[in-house]
């Protein structure tokens, strides 16, 4: 498939990123932190739980299916060269391999109307909790109290995987590294 991004020439002045909601108190004692994630991997979980989200396995599930798309890289065009948004001419982009033209090009015009670098880890935080697919399974991804594989299998939904890959044990691991609830 080739991207056509003509209209989408994102300006040099776009260089900065827009901002993704901070959270009135990010030391709140239902707050799941990460100390041995990485700064992509903790605005990610930042981001997910400002939406609401809680449950532990939920956080999990989502930071490994990103870990999965784009090892939380935010400027990799699929195959795995590391370009801005506009130079990515095939493929997926981002930390969540946006495919279709309709979802790369979502990118590009949220981020020129929002102010934000498209090729950054806050302009696709900021896009992503956004986006209608995302939106679509929230709901789910807010249910308390079921496995990886129950939020897993809602997920699929946004995303639409070819491969599982490792999305699945990527996401065991991250149980493993949040610093639980009290």
């Amino acid at each position: 498939m080739i991207k056509t991004t003509t209209s989408l020439v994102i300006a040099a002045a776009m260089a900065g990123s827009c901002a993704v909601a901070e959270p009135a108190n990010k030391t709140t004692p239902n707050r799941i932190t990460c100390e041995s994630c990485t700064i992509q991997e903790q605005m990610a979980l930042d981001a997910f739980q400002d939406q609401g989200i809680t449950d532990r396995y939920a956080l999990a599930t989502l930071l490994g299916i990103i870990k999965q798309e784009s090892t939380f890289v935010p400027d990799i065009c699929e195959g795995g060269a590391r370009i801005r948004y506009e130079h990515c001419r095939s493929g997926g982009y981002g930390l969540i391999q946006w495919t279709t033209i309709n979802r790369y090009n979502g990118l590009g015009e949220f981020c020129r109307k929002y102010d934000c670098n498209p090729s950054t880890t806050k302009g696709q935080l900021r896009y992503l909790v956004n986006e209608y697919q995302w939106k679509s399974i929230v709901p789910y991804m807010k249910r308390n109290g079921n496995t990886i594989e129950w939020y897993m299998k809602h997920s699929y939904k946004w995303l639409g995987w070819g491969v599982h890959g490792y999305r699945t044990d990527y996401a065991y691991d991250y149980t493993r590294k949040f610093t639980p609830h009290p």
